[in-house]
């Protein structure tokens, strides 16, 4: 393989920003730089097979789950991590041993390898971690380490499979390159946006008070940049192709879109502007000219599922998060924050009002409590709906799509497969939410938090986990009302990896 292709696959190893978990094939090492035709239409053996499933539930689910496990502070936490690495050698032997179809030397290999680094840094790390020594010296820092290292795994993983399947089809060389490149980054990316909403909106609230910014200030952030990074790459060479227009524009809509809503997000305000983006990013996308039919059809719907993605964010945003009056139940201000508002998720029935009087403020609370009830479940549809994006563009390159074109598939079958997978990905992304959120150092506070009336306060709406109500929170975009009996509820001070002790 040229070096310039080489170093063009590296780079697309550190640009693809994702988070855990897709079942996706992680297939075969490379073995030759050239392949005659006969080694390359050989079938895939038994060995290979074993290596692809055995990769793909170890990077996919044992080690995301085994991160998870370090955070919440689980003993089962090391257990996983080991079986995870000792089985990962064991496939990393397989995936040089299989005979059979043989591949072009490709970033998966090479990837392989390196991947050998973090393993064994943390297999090290773990170790010297269970010996408590230099505590005050070298362990602060080492846990640190440990947390970091183990934490960039699930990105690890999704990198190397996605890898292995490319490998595993042969795609992304010559000039095609360029537009793996634009679909995987870009695909990846929306599934990572997604996966990042739904830590936020299930878990991560705490978290999001203590920032001091609302979720949309970070969001605008992210777009404004990339837009930078858009504008100035997307175009090559003299001529501009009608691709590359659409393209820089869009780059400039992010980074103009993405300034309005740092400014209007400023001082811990919610806007819609990030959605907006989103909408308009996903018309245009559904608007693309493409060579095949099922390509245009591909694309559409990538494009309509987009810009769902930004409408139910918006109807999210307005409708079933707090704002910020301070105005109680039937008009009395109860408590300094917006957890009595009409449009929060608190829940309504924790109200310190006792007790469940047949009053016109019971009414108005019992209202309350079913749009709080309306909001979790409808939270988890931009961030699905995202993943569902990224997933369907990451399956619209031209190659992906020739191929289902010769095998005579048609768009609704190849469809409704990516909308599978999507199901999958975020089953796995939410089953590791609530598992971090009901096992190790959660697990006490998870079942011992109980209402007067007997139902676990942390299971409705599937894993919520409670905040407490305190004098800094008044000015935050989201709290939590106390419990009735007075008692005040511990705040998860660990959310999204703020540990004091060993991690993954």
């Amino acid at each position: 393989m040229a070096p310039a292709r080489v170093v063009y696959y590296q780079v697309l190893g550190l640009l693809v920003p994702m988070t855990p978990w897709l079942f996706t094939m992680a297939a075969a090492h490379s073995h030759a730089n050239e392949l005659d035709e006969e080694n390359a239409s050989k079938a895939v053996d038994s060995i290979l097979w074993i290596h692809i499933f055995l990769q793909a539930l170890i990077w996919g689910v044992l080690f995301p789950a085994g991160m998870v496990f370090g955070i919440a502070r689980s003993r089962w936490h090391v257990p996983l991590q080991s079986t995870g690495i000792a089985l990962t050698l064991g496939g990393y032997i397989l995936g040089h041993s299989h005979k059979g179809r043989a591949f072009l030397a490709s970033v998966h290999g090479i990837t392989a390898n390196l991947l050998l680094i973090p393993i064994f840094t943390q297999l090290f790390l773990g170790i010297y971690l269970k010996l408590h020594i230099n505590e005050k010296t070298l362990r602060p820092w080492a846990v640190r380490l440990h947390g970091t290292v183990g934490k960039c795994y699930p990105i690890l993983g999704w990198t190397q499979m996605l890898f292995g399947a490319i490998t595993f089809r042969g795609y992304c060389r010559g000039g095609h390159l360029g537009q793996c490149l634009a679909h995987y980054i870009m695909g990846s990316g929306f599934i990572a946006y997604g996966m990042i909403m739904a830590i936020l909106l299930l878990v991560g609230e705490a978290w999001v008070r203590r920032s001091g910014r609302s979720p949309e200030w970070w969001d605008s952030w992210v777009i404004m940049l990339w837009g930078i990074v858009n504008t100035f790459t997307e175009h090559r060479g003299s001529s501009w192709s009608v691709k590359d227009m659409q393209h820089t524009i869009l780059g400039v809509l992010w980074w103009t879109g993405g300034a309005l809503g740092i400014f209007l997000a400023r001082n811990n305000q919610r806007t819609v502007i990030p959605s907006i983006i989103i909408i308009l990013t996903g018309w245009a996308m559904s608007e693309h000219a493409q060579a095949l039919m099922i390509s245009t059809r591909v694309h559409a719907l990538f494009g309509y599922t987009l810009g769902l993605a930004g409408v139910t964010r918006i109807i999210e945003i307005c409708f079933f998060v707090p704002t910020f009056a301070n105005s109680g139940v039937g008009g009395s201000a109860l408590v300094p924050d917006d957890s009595n508002s009409d449009h929060t998720l608190a829940d309504a029935s924790l109200s310190p009002r006792e007790p469940y009087a047949p009053t016109a403020d019971s009414v108005i609370i019992e209202a309350k409590e079913d749009k709080s009830a309306a909001g979790k479940v409808f939270r988890h549809l931009p961030p699905f709906l995202l993943v569902s994006a990224g997933i369907l563009f990451m399956s619209a390159t031209d190659e992906e799509l020739e191929f289902v074109h010769e095998n005579e598939m048609d768009h609704v079958t190849y469809i409704l497969i990516m909308f599978c997978i999507s199901f999958i990905l975020y089953l796995v992304t939410v089953s590791l939410i609530n598992l971090y959120a009901t096992s190790g150092r959660n697990a006490s506070s998870f079942h011992s938090r109980t209402h007067p009336s007997g139902y676990d306060d942390t299971v409705v709406g599937g894993i919520e986990l409670r905040t407490p109500l305190s004098a800094s929170a008044a000015n935050k975009w989201y709290a939590r009302v106390p419990s009735r009996s007075g008692e005040p509820v511990r705040e998860q001070q660990h959310i999204l990896g703020e540990d004091d002790d060993e991690e993954n």
